[in-house]
């Protein structure tokens, strides 16, 4: 066996765990399999004979490289619109092994949507250290800082995962029957329940792909609102980056998404994605089953 087969075995034995990292790190797993490739790639070019710890070598040239993607002005415009099916109303489920392997992996995508709360040096210092265990001076070889910089992004991250939540971006459970008002309200064309959900500041942008649209004060809204009782009717209530927002799917294809920004029972603001090309490289209808 020559010397780059070894290599590319001991790549492979690593692959698994390089790739759990990936995943975490970007929420993605067509994303995390780009970045363990490029990490492969990394590896085939370097001279190995002079790296002390391959394993550790690895995981800091896939942390950088998932670090450049997480910083990148596309990974930060289009994250806020990363499309999730809304959870089920939570149960128990006690006793029941299917039901029990079906919570886990919703409370492991729970926790992939709250990462998406840090920035980039947080994710990266929480995730290589709470999660997977890495020692600091890994971390901080990874990050290009201080043994001492990355345990203190780790309790930062630690402290803004456990802390308060942002109040207008409430439990999605809570938000669900405002969400349902809203499409009941325009799919009836009732103003004047939608004036009531409206706060009186309430702001609606849209982004077309060629044109933009602003609307400013609940009565514009409510009555853009009414106009687009088809898109209401054809609605399916989601997650858009953690918000709460609706997809607009007609005769198979998705038109359009909508995030709403919440404060109490009112709506503040209400953002529309209905840019084709945009919409596409979201995968919206993957998400949502119907590709």
């Amino acid at each position: 066996m020559t010397d780059a087969d070894l290599l590319a075995e001991r790549f492979q034995a690593a692959r698994p765990r390089l790739t759990a990292i990936a995943t975490r790190l970007l929420s993605s797993s067509v994303d995390a399999e780009d970045a363990v490739q490029e990490t492969w790639l990394r590896l085939r070019s370097a001279d190995v004979a002079t790296i002390e710890n391959v394993d550790a070598w690895l995981t800091t040239v896939l942390s950088r490289i998932c670090l450049d993607q997480l910083r990148t002005p596309r990974r930060l415009r289009e994250r806020s619109w990363e499309v999730r099916p809304w959870p089920a109303e939570p149960r128990s489920v006690l006793g029941d092994p299917a039901a029990e392997a079906e919570q886990g992996e919703r409370v492991a995508a729970a926790l992939l949507l709250v990462l998406d709360e840090l920035r980039p040096a947080e994710r990266i210092a929480f995730v290589l250290h709470d999660v997977f265990g890495r020692p600091f001076d890994e971390v901080a070889e990874a990050l290009g800082r201080s043994p001492e910089a990355a345990r203190q992004l780790a309790s930062r991250a630690r402290r803004r995962l456990h802390g308060s939540t942002d109040p207008r971006r409430p439990d999605a459970h809570r938000a669900r029957p405002l969400v349902d008002a809203w499409l009941q309200a325009a799919q009836q064309g009732d103003v004047t329940r939608l004036l009531a959900l409206l706060d009186e500041n309430a702001t609606l942008r849209a982004d077309y792909g060629a044109t933009q649209q602003r609307l400013a004060g609940r009565q514009q809204i409510a009555e853009q609102a009414v106009l687009s009782a088809r898109l209401a009717a054809h609605s399916t209530p989601v997650l858009l980056g953690g918000r709460p927002g609706v997809a607009a799917v007609l005769s198979g294809r998705v038109v359009s998404v909508m995030a709403f920004e919440i404060e109490g029972d009112r709506i503040l603001r209400l953002d529309v994605l209905a840019d084709p090309g945009r919409l596409a490289g979201l995968r919206v209808a993957e998400a949502l089953g119907i590709a």
